[in-house]
């Protein structure tokens, strides 16, 4: 699946997801490091305790951040 981000420097996020599991994140922009550390982080999680890890979690004053959107992209794509 393919998510547009809003309001962080990461474009996109491309994933899939699996018998309920999180695999092949990839953060398209942002800052590289950050990025790649939480696609291996969680890398094989549960799409519930993916969500519940990230969402909410602020970069700066942007009321956002990458892994606050990888939240809202895996309940878009699962209708949570």
């Amino acid at each position: 699946m393919q998510y547009k981000t809003k309001g962080v420097c990461s474009q996109m996020i491309n994933f899939d997801i699996e018998d309920d599991k999180v695999h092949n994140v990839e953060f398209v922009g942002g800052c590289a490091g950050n990025t790649q550390g939480v696609a291996k982080l969680i890398e094989g999680m549960p799409v519930d305790e993916a969500i519940n890890r990230m969402e909410g979690i602020q970069c700066g004053f942007k009321g956002t951040s990458c892994p606050d959107q990888l939240a809202k992209a895996l309940k878009e794509a699962t209708g949570k």
